[in-house]
């Protein structure tokens, strides 16, 4: 099996480039909406396109992935939100184990039920430590996971959890401030964990200007994930990734 995602990551990575994904949520998305969105994506050069949810509703996700391999070569990620959402139409999917809740489901025991399908689909895996970071209100992920989300101000929970990921031998790491929430991961906890992992970190949630991805970048990020800001006003696609690919090579705050 090919690793050309994580080899991806970690190569811009260790070259301090930074990287900008697009989430489409296959429950949002019409052909109209998916060709208008690889249109913006393919023009702004977006590095990644996640696909996922955390419901996921429609029984159309395998239609939506190969709509967008066919408008874009842009690499299609699924993020998935249960065992249910795979695709083998897409490039790679990250496996997520929810490392900062208490849920055995969410931790291992949705694995064991999709491992056959998973190992079947010939997707490339990224195993992926997944940090719910609380945004200040109650999301769908948080809901659904049944899983408390780190306090944003426990910068040393945060820390350990990531450490710990990175230790297990997990590949990623992606911290979430999850949908709707009102408040994006503060820089200060980003640079914290960027401190101290040295595998590839995905900043995801809340993050709704370009202002807002430039300082994450800054703060340590290595992959900014925008979803919600973009259903609402797509044309922000250029300016995201312009302001994450603007931050230069070892630039911190």
């Amino acid at each position: 099996m090919q690793h050309t995602i994580h080899q991806s990551l970690t190569g811009k990575k260790s070259a301090g480039h930074k990287s900008f994904a697009v989430l489409v949520d296959p429950d949002k998305v019409n052909p109209q909406r998916i060709d208008q969105l690889c249109r913006l994506s393919t023009d702004a050069a977006v590095d990644y396109i996640l696909l996922g949810g955390s419901l996921v509703v429609s029984s159309h996700l395998d239609d939506v992935v190969r709509q967008l391999k066919h408008q874009t070569d842009i690499p299609v990620i699924l993020f998935p939100g249960s065992p249910s959402q795979i695709s083998p139409s897409a490039d790679a999917l990250l496996y997520l184990s929810l490392i900062s809740g208490r849920n055995p489901e969410l931790l291992i025991g949705q694995h064991v039920v999709s491992a056959p399908a998973v190992r079947k689909s010939g997707l490339e895996i990224i195993p992926t430590g997944y940090m719910l970071i609380d945004g200040g209100a109650p999301t769908t992920v948080s809901y659904i996971s049944n899983s408390s989300p780190i306090p944003a101000d426990k910068h040393e929970i945060a820390i350990c959890t990531a450490m710990a990921g990175e230790m297990l031998g997990l590949k990623v790491i992606y911290m979430d401030a999850g949908s709707g929430a009102r408040k994006a991961i503060p820089e200060e906890m980003i640079g914290a964990v960027s401190a101290h992992v040295s595998i590839p970190l995905i900043i995801g949630g809340g993050i709704t200007d370009p202002e807002k991805a430039y300082r994450n970048c800054q703060a340590g990020a290595d992959l900014i994930v925008v979803g919600n800001a973009i259903e609402k006003d797509p044309v922000l696609i250029s300016e995201m990734s312009a302001a994450v690919h603007q931050v230069s090579v070892g630039e911190r705050i």
